[in-house]
């Protein structure tokens, strides 16, 4: 869950953001058919198996847009949920459930969806060492959202953003000159607190990367025996992440590896959505 100060200074602003985004001037479907405030109910409705994510998300929409509307929630983020199961009640005005249903709704699926997927991937790495993470290949301006949504699932979440952290791909390297020099500049740049991550794709760079003292090493889309023979040669002195399409479909043959870190883009990027509705709106007294 979101704290009052993340919940007012990075959270309001995208879901204000995304309201805007609906409603640019008016939301003429429901002020032709409610010209004026009526007291309503609707449910909210699973409609498909997961695990729900993003309930705070999904009410502060309704409470931005008015803060008298009030949710009855029957389950909390991490709860595991079934198709057709009535997850909670939003009362209001009708033409707040009505303006605020869509965006509301996308943020909760999503996140569901994350959630869902990401459990079922943490599942196959269960009473393992390793821990799963996730990466920068979020939808721009969710990253909060989505990166919640992989903790709910249980998974973990890798640096934040570019200035949470030294993760050296290649790019960077070729701009450098080299493992060893990247690694060295960045020792040399950042602070002392960072740790320096270096991407390698070869058995020569993980020994360059080893001797220039990198902190993690990150074994990127290598073949299963270029992998084991790597994480012999690092033999502790660094810690390992394997990275590189990671899927649902393909990480059985990285989870005896014993390696620290495996990071899947996947878990945001490819995420199907959870189906979930609003339903049975009607005037209450």
């Amino acid at each position: 869950m979101y704290d009052q100060v993340t919940l007012k200074l990075n959270v309001d602003p995208l879901i204000i953001s995304a309201l805007r985004e609906d409603i640019t001037s008016e939301d003429v479907s429901t002020n032709s058919v409610m010209p004026h405030p009526q007291a309503g109910e609707v449910d909210l409705i699973c409609k498909q198996d997961g695990v729900i994510c993003g309930l705070q998300v999904f009410e502060r929409v309704f409470t931005l847009v008015d803060e008298n509307t009030t949710v009855e929630f029957f389950v909390q983020d991490g709860d595991e949920v079934k198709a057709g199961q009535l997850m909670a009640k939003v009362h209001g005005d009708i033409r707040t459930l009505l303006c605020g249903e869509r965006t509301a709704l996308n943020y909760l699926q999503r996140m569901s969806g994350i959630a869902t997927y990401t459990r079922e991937v943490a599942a196959l790495l269960e009473g393992k060492k390793t821990k799963l993470l996730d990466t920068r290949k979020t939808t721009p301006n969710n990253r909060i959202f989505e990166k919640y949504a992989v903790r709910i699932g249980g998974g973990n979440n890798h640096r934040y953003n570019l200035s949470d952290g030294v993760l050296l791909k290649d790019n960077h390297i070729g701009a450098a000159g080299g493992v060893k020099k990247a690694v060295l500049m960045a020792k040399e740049y950042a602070p002392f607190v960072r740790k320096i991550e270096v991407e390698v794709e070869s058995f020569d760079m993980v020994k360059e990367a080893v001797e220039a003292g990198a902190d993690i090493i990150m074994l990127d889309n290598m073949a299963t025996e270029q992998l084991k023979e790597a994480i012999a040669y690092i033999d502790g002195r660094a810690e390992v992440e394997v990275s590189g399409n990671v899927t649902k479909e393909n990480i059985e043959r990285l989870t005896d590896l014993g390696v620290d870190y495996i990071s899947s883009g996947a878990l945001t990027h490819s995420a199907p959505i959870l189906d979930i509705s609003l339903k049975n709106l009607h005037p209450v007294d």
